[in-house]
């Protein structure tokens, strides 16, 4: 049978590391596993107290408003106020998603079509890649760092990428999808960054879409900038927030698409089509969570630069040179220079079986991910510092 949209879908390397990861588990090996980004850490206590009262009321096991109840619109307009001092309509220039990869996915059925493209960072989030494919359009792909950087920055080296991808495309890019911090290479921008992100999409009429899932994830003082800071950004840009890394509820699903009035206005009746909307009692715990859980976000930053300080220390002292991120919850390493000869999923698979750790191959992110592998935050202090002697005692090439 001939299936759609999927055919062109690569295959799922990830899946080969679990497979390995639940082997070594069946045997009794303690796999201590950084290959996953799901937050380990608990959601507010507030927001957990708050659905299970909503749950009791039965006026909310109704349908809900697929663009989000008002208030859940509201709280978000009012984070973005404070934390970035961007004004949002929260009926014209709010529509609840549910989740990032939902609400960039149907996104892209809005903005693209068949003969269109987009341009991508490469390596990326698999969705970032997958979503344009999804609608019919062309990924056009530009590096996001130069391979021979010794810190992930982008710099003019994306820029210039950008500009020979725009020139040489047959077809001009309707969409361009960026995210900073970035997932995996843990890249970060800062506002002239963004400034010269929209002058470019200004000149060029092209839509910017910044997938922003770790808004509050910096570290050593950065704070990560929204592209809605920048003059003029709402006439090309929309920007996607969520609550699963800010307030650690992954589970949840509960994310927003946030800028142009006129691409909001697209999505939203799209989805009218699609959903029905999250489930209201998460809606109305969500509100909570951004209104009365303010400070939640920071208590997991210091959590996760903790975890990324632990990281770092162990793979130096293990001889293994890996660059401190400014943000995002990943760290995103290079395969050390006597192991380069490996591909990353064997390096990967080798960390599993010599070492009982786990990680992500970096040839899972798309084009240019081969040679790195990624780490996600996601173990405790002592779980990290074990899993870095672990790595210490089985590479031995590093001496």
């Amino acid at each position: 049978m001939e299936f759609r949209r999927i055919t062109g879908l690569p295959p799922y390397v990830f899946a080969q590391i679990n497979e390995l990861k639940a082997e070594a588990r069946a045997l009794g090996r303690d796999v201590i596993d950084f290959g996953f980004g799901n937050p380990d850490l608990p959601s507010p206590d507030v927001a957990v107290a708050k659905l299970a009262e909503a749950a009791h009321n039965p006026k909310n096991h109704r349908y809900s408003a697929s663009r989000g109840i008002p208030n859940l619109r509201l709280a978000i307009a009012n984070r973005y106020k404070m934390l970035f001092d961007v004004d949002l309509d929260p009926d014209r220039e709010v529509v609840t998603t549910i989740g990032a990869k939902e609400g960039l996915t149907h996104l892209m059925w809005v903005l693209l079509g068949p003969g269109d493209s987009a341009i991508v960072p490469t390596p990326s989030y698999p969705i970032h890649l997958a979503a344009p494919g999804f609608a019919g359009a062309t990924v056009i792909t530009v590096p996001i760092v130069d391979p021979g950087a010794s810190a992930n920055d982008p710099g003019d080296d994306f820029f210039d990428g950008l500009v020979a991808a725009w020139e040489g495309a047959v077809t001009k890019p309707r969409v361009i999808v960026v995210s900073f911090p970035h997932n995996p290479t843990s890249a970060c921008v800062d506002l002239a960054f963004m400034e010269r992100l929209v002058a470019f999409a200004l000149e060029h009429e092209v839509v910017i879409c910044h997938d922003f899932a770790y808004a509050d994830l910096g570290f050593d003082g950065y704070r990560p900038p929204s592209i809605l800071q920048v003059p003029r950004a709402k006439e090309c840009c929309v920007e996607l927030y969520t609550l699963t890394k800010s307030f650690s509820m992954a589970g949840w699903r509960v994310g927003f698409l946030v800028g142009n009035a006129e691409i909001v206005a697209a999505l939203t009746k799209l989805k009218s089509y699609l959903d029905y909307g999250t489930f209201q009692p998460v809606q109305i715990a969500a509100i909570v969570a951004m209104n009365e859980a303010v400070e939640y976000p920071e208590q997991l930053r210091v959590i996760y630069q903790s975890r990324r300080d632990a990281l770092i220390e162990g793979l130096h002292r293990a001889n293994w040179d890996v660059v401190a991120p400014r943000g995002s919850m990943f760290i995103w390493a290079p395969i050390p220079e006597p192991y380069r000869e490996m591909s990353s999923l064997e390096f990967s698979k080798l960390l599993i079986e010599e070492a009982d750790v786990a990680t992500s191959p970096g040839v899972g992110f798309g084009e240019g991910g081969d040679g790195h592998v990624r780490f996600a935050l996601i173990e405790n202090e002592m779980r990290t510092q074990q899993a870095t002697r672990n790595l210490r005692r089985a590479l031995t090439k590093l001496g």
